[in-house]
C-alpha cells in the first residue's frame, strides 16, 4: 500500500507537470512523530512538525477556462420537462435545469424512536441537509423467514413521508447487503445460513432478493419521483454496498428493482476500494473519513488519513471496508476511480464522526469533520454526503442483538447498542459543535451552489510545508479553498507569510495583498471576484455564508478567518460608495478596503444598497436561516434549535441572546440593546434544565479478559456471561422522569473500559470508553425506569491495555481505574417563535 509520504510525493509530481513551481523555499528535514499512545509505533503520517513553517509562501496557480459540459454517459436522470427534474452532466448534477450540489445526511429510521423522527428530520433540514439517506437493514424487517414487518420503527413509509413534509428529498439504500455495522451486514441469520452464493446472480439468492424488493416497493408505492409522480420524494436508490467485483450483479439488482416498480432519477453504488461497476448503470459514490475504527489497535493514525485533508484529484479511498475483503485491494482491476470520469464526483460517506470498536476507539474532533468536508468540496465534490449525520441506537431483535461482532465472523467487536458515531446530531438528539460548523458550509452551498457546481477545481502543487489550497473557478471568478487542519495526532504548523495569486484568463487576483500567517487548524473558503448583492466583484479573506434581500436591501453574511484580517478587494465599485471600511490601496484596478470594526455582529460594510456583515467565527457558527412568520429570516442563536412553523429553540440553561433579521413582529422576549443596523436582539431566559445526580461509586474494579477473535484477530469485547457475572450499582435519579418533556437525557462522564446502563434487565445503553460522554434518552423507557430504576455495570480500564484510545484522554495510570466523574439528567423542552 502506498504510504502518505509517497502519496504526497506523487501528487506533487503530478501537479508540477501542469503548474510551474513556486520559488524554492528553505525547508527543514521532516521529523517523524512517535506516538505517545503506543511508544513503539512510529507515525509516518506527520509530514510537518507542529512548529512554524519556513517564511515566505507566495503561492501561485493558473486557472484555465473550463471545458464544456455534456450529458453524463449514464442511463439515469429525468426528462427536462418533468417538474423537479434531476439530471447529470459530466461535471455536476442539475435540479429543475439549475446546477445543484446535493447535501446528503444519513439517518437510520429503524435504529431510532419513531416519536422523534419528525423533530430529528427538521434538525437535519435546519443544518442544511437537503437529501436524506437511509439504509434498509433486512435483518430488522425479517428476523423470521416469511414474516416481513413494517411496524413501529420499521415503518419506512411514514419516515419518508415525514422527510417529504420537512423538505427533504430521499435516497434509499436498499441492499440487500448493507453493512452499516449491522449483524451479517444486515442479512437475516436465516438468509446468511443458506447454502447459496450470497451477493451474486445465484438464482436461489435472487429469489429471496426479489421477495425483499417486492416488499419494499409495496411499502413505498407512490413515493418514487418519476414523470408520473414528479412530487415523489425518493430521487435515488443505492443497490448493495461495498461490492467490489460483481459488476454484473449490481446491474441485475438495478434491473430487478426497476422491474418491480422501484423507480428513481439516480442509481448509485459505492465506488471505493477500486470497485468494478457496470457501465452506464450506476453513479459511483465515494467515502472519506478522518480516522477509522476498522484499522489496527497499534495504529496512531491510519495511512488513509492524510489524503482526506489534502486537496487532490483522487476520489477513491482503497481502505474503506478493506478489512471485510478476502484479498487485498487490486487497484489495477479497472475500478471507476479516475478524476477524469465523465460524471460528477459524488460522495455518500464523508465522516460525520467515527464509530468505536472494542480494539480501536478514535476521537474525531469537530474541526476534523468540518475541515475534511471543506477539503472534499475544494477537491471538486459535486455531492456532499455524510455518514453518519445523525447518530442512532442499535436495535435489539427478538432473536439476537444486531450489531457487527466477532461472534458472527466479522473483524470488529462493536457495542450492542451504541451507534452514536460522534455524529453532528447525536443519538439522543443533541446538536454538536460540528453540526454548527457544517451548517456554515451548507448555507454557502445552498446560496451559491449553482455557481460552485459548475466550477472545475484546480489544485495547487503539493508541498511538504506550504499551504494546502485549491481553486474552483470558471476561468474568471471562483472560490479559493485553503486547509491547514489535520487531526490532533498530526497537527499542521502555522504557515507564515502566505499569499495566493490566481491567474485567470483575464488577469490575476492576489489575496491577501500582503502576506499573512495561516494559523494551525484554520480552514476557509474565500470568494474570488464573486458578485454579492449589487457588488459586481468582490475578493475577500472571509468565507461567505449566505445573503438575504429584505425591502430593497441585500445583506450578505461572512465568517472571518481566525488570525487573518478581513481584506476586501472591490472591482467595478465607486470608492465613494463604500462605507464602514478604511481604504488601504488601489491595486491593478481593485479597490482594497478593510472594515473599521473587528469581526462581530456590528462589523458592517455598505456598498450602495448592499450590506456586508463580517461575523467572528463563533458567531458565524450560530447563524441559521429559515422561515419565521412566513418570512425568510436569519437567526443568530448559539444553542439548539430547528425550524417548524417558526424558529423552535431548546430552552437554554442560562440567559442567552437571540438575534433576528428582519426583526420579529411580535417578540415574546425582552429586547436587548442591538449592535449594528441589521439584527434586532432579544434576551431568552434560562430555565436551568439540568439536574446533577449523585455520582455512583464502583467498589470493585473488574478487568475484562484479554482475548482476540473475529476474522482479523483483534481484541474482543467481554462476552455476555462475563457481563452477567458483574454486580450492578444503582444510579439514583433525584429528578423525577416525567412525561412533560421532549427528552430526558442521562449524561454520564466516566473512565473505564466498557459500561452498560440497564433499566431492569434491558440494556438501554452501552459504550466502550473513548473519552466521549455517554448520553441516553430515558423517556422511551420511562415506565421500566420508574418500576425498576437504573443500574450500571462496567469493566475497569487496565493500565497495560493495548486497545487504542486517543493519547489526549488515555489514562496514565499504574492501577485499574473505573469511575463515574459526573452524572446529570437534562430535561429537553422547546418552544417555537415567529
Amino acid at each position: 500500500m502506498i504510504t502518505p509520504i509517497e502519496w504526497l510525493q506523487a501528487q506533487r509530481l503530478a501537479t508540477l507537470l501542469v503548474h510551474p513551481p513556486p520559488e524554492p523555499q528553505p525547508e527543514d528535514d521532516p521529523v517523524p512523530a512517535t506516538s505517545p499512545t503506543l511508544g513503539s509505533v512510529t507515525s509516518v503520517f506527520k509530514a510537518e512538525p507542529a512548529s512554524p513553517s519556513p517564511a515566505g509562501h507566495d503561492e501561485r496557480i493558473t486557472v484555465p477556462l473550463p471545458a464544456e459540459v455534456g450529458p453524463a454517459p449514464l442511463d439515469m436522470g429525468d426528462s427536462a420537462d418533468i417538474p423537479g427534474a434531476i439530471g447529470l452532466t459530466t461535471r455536476y448534477l442539475t435540479r429543475e435545469g439549475k446546477p445543484w450540489i446535493p447535501v446528503m445526511g444519513e439517518y437510520h429510521y429503524s435504529r431510532d424512536d419513531p416519536a422523534h423522527w419528525e423533530t430529528e428530520l427538521r434538525k437535519m433540514r435546519a443544518g442544511g441537509i437537503d437529501v436524506l439517506a437511509t439504509y434498509f437493514f433486512w435483518i430488522l424487517h425479517e428476523e423470521v423467514e416469511g414474516a416481513i414487518r413494517w411496524d413501529g420503527a420499521r415503518d419506512v413509509r411514514r419516515f419518508i413521508e415525514l422527510a417529504d413534509r420537512v423538505g427533504l428529498r430521499v435516497v434509499i439504500r436498499i441492499g440487500p447487503w448493507a453493512h452499516g455495522e449491522a449483524r451479517n451486514g444486515g442479512f437475516p441469520d436465516w438468509l446468511q445460513a443458506l447454502p447459496i452464493r450470497h451477493r451474486t446472480d445465484d438464482p436461489e439468492y435472487l429469489r429471496h432478493v426479489r421477495r425483499w424488493y417486492e416488499s419494499i416497493e409495496e411499502q413505498l408505492r407512490g413515493l418514487f419521483h418519476s414523470a408520473e409522480n414528479p412530487g415523489g420524494p425518493i430521487i435515488g436508490v443505492q443497490v448493495d454496498n461495498e461490492l467490489y467485483d460483481q459488476p454484473g450483479h449490481l446491474e441485475t439488482l438495478r434491473r430487478l428493482a426497476e422491474s418491480l416498480g422501484i423507480r428513481a432519477s439516480l442509481w448509485t453504488a459505492t465506488g471505493w476500494g477500486g470497485a468494478q461497476l457496470p457501465e452506464r448503470t450506476v453513479l459511483p459514490v465515494y467515502a472519506g473519513y478522518s480516522d477509522g475504527f476498522w484499522d489496527e489497535s497499534d495504529t496512531a493514525w491510519p495511512e488513509f488519513g492524510v489524503m482526506h485533508f489534502t486537496f487532490n484529484a483522487e476520489r477513491d479511498d482503497l481502505t474503506v471496508g478493506a478489512d471485510l475483503r478476502d484479498s487485498p485491494v487490486d487497484s489495477s482491476a479497472g475500478g471507476a476511480t479516475s478524476p477524469d470520469d465523465p460524471w460528477p464526483y459524488a460522495t455518500c460517506e464523508l465522516g460525520g464522526g467515527m464509530h468505536i470498536a472494542y480494539h480501536r476507539r478514535p476521537t474525531v474532533d469537530p474541526d476534523d469533520v468540518a475541515a475534511l468536508a471543506l477539503t472534499k468540496l475544494g477537491s471538486g465534490s459535486g455531492w456532499q454526503g455524510y455518514y453518519l449525520y445523525h447518530g442512532v441506537t442499535q436495535a435489539i431483535g427478538d432473536r439476537s442483538t444486531t450489531q457487527e461482532s466477532h461472534a458472527t465472523g466479522y473483524p470488529n467487536d462493536l457495542p450492542i447498542r451504541d451507534y452514536d458515531f460522534g455524529a453532528p446530531l447525536g443519538a439522543a438528539g443533541g446538536e454538536r459543535p460540528h453540526f454548527h460548523k457544517l451548517r456554515q458550509q451548507h448555507l454557502l452551498i445552498e446560496q451559491y451552489g449553482d455557481r460552485l457546481a459548475t466550477y472545475p477545481t484546480t489544485i495547487a502543487p503539493a508541498s511538504d510545508r506550504g499551504p494546502r489550497w485549491a481553486v474552483r473557478a470558471d476561468g474568471r471568478r471562483g472560490f479559493l479553498f485553503v486547509n491547514n487542519h489535520q487531526p490532533a495526532v498530526a497537527t499542521l504548523p502555522d504557515i507564515e507569510s502566505a499569499r495566493f495569486t490566481v491567474a485567470f484568463a483575464d488577469g490575476e487576483v492576489r489575496v491577501p495583498r500582503e502576506p499573512v500567517t495561516l494559523r494551525s487548524g484554520m480552514h476557509a473558503i474565500w470568494p474570488l471576484r464573486q458578485p454579492f448583492g449589487s457588488v459586481p466583484s468582490l475578493t475577500a479573506t472571509a468565507q461567505p455564508i449566505t445573503e438575504i434581500p429584505v425591502e430593497g436591501r441585500t445583506v450578505v453574511f461572512f465568517s472571518a478567518t481566525p488570525g487573518v484580517d478581513v481584506e476586501l478587494q472591490f472591482e467595478g465599485v465607486d470608492p465613494d460608495a463604500v462605507g464602514g471600511a478604511r481604504r488601504l490601496r488601489d491595486d491593478d484596478g481593485a479597490l482594497v478596503f478593510t472594515p473599521h470594526t473587528a469581526p462581530g455582529v456590528d462589523a458592517e460594510v455598505t456598498v450602495g444598497d448592499t450590506t456586508l456583515v463580517f461575523l467572528d467565527r463563533q458567531t458565524a457558527e450560530s447563524l441559521w436561516r429559515g422561515r419565521m412568520a412566513g418570512r425568510d429570516s436569519i437567526v443568530l442563536w448559539p444553542g439548539e434549535a430547528w425550524f417548524d412553523e417558526g424558529f423552535r429553540l431548546v430552552h437554554p440553561e442560562a440567559d442567552t441572546l437571540l438575534a433576528v433579521y428582519p426583526p420579529l413582529e411580535h417578540a415574546e422576549f425582552s429586547p436587548a440593546p442591538s449592535r449594528g443596523s441589521v439584527f434586532a436582539e432579544y434576551r431568552v431566559p434560562g430555565t436551568g434544565s439540568s439536574t446533577e445526580l449523585p455520582i455512583p461509586r464502583f467498589t470493585d474494579l473488574p478487568l475484562a479478559p484479554v482475548r482476540r477473535g473475529g476474522s482479523s484477530g483483534r481484541f474482543s469485547a467481554p462476552l455476555e456471561h462475563e457481563w452477567e457475572s458483574l454486580d450492578g450499582i444503582p444510579l439514583t435519579l433525584d429528578a423525577h422522569v416525567t412525561d412533560d418533556v421532549e427528552r430526558w437525557v442521562l449524561e454520564l462522564e466516566w473512565i473505564g473500559d466498557a459500561i452498560r446502563v440497564y433499566a431492569g434487565d434491558l440494556v438501554i445503553a452501552d459504550q466502550f470508553w473513548s473519552g466521549r460522554p455517554l448520553e441516553v434518552d430515558l423517556l422511551p423507557y420511562r415506565e421500566v425506569v420508574l418500576a425498576h430504576g437504573l443500574t450500571l455495570k462496567a469493566f475497569a480500564w487496565a493500565p497495560d491495555s493495548e486497545v487504542f484510545v486517543d493519547v489526549r484522554v488515555r489514562p496514565n495510570v499504574d492501577e485499574p481505574v473505573l469511575e463515574v466523574t459526573r452524572a446529570a439528567l437534562r430535561a429537553v423542552r422547546s418552544t417555537s417563535h415567529s
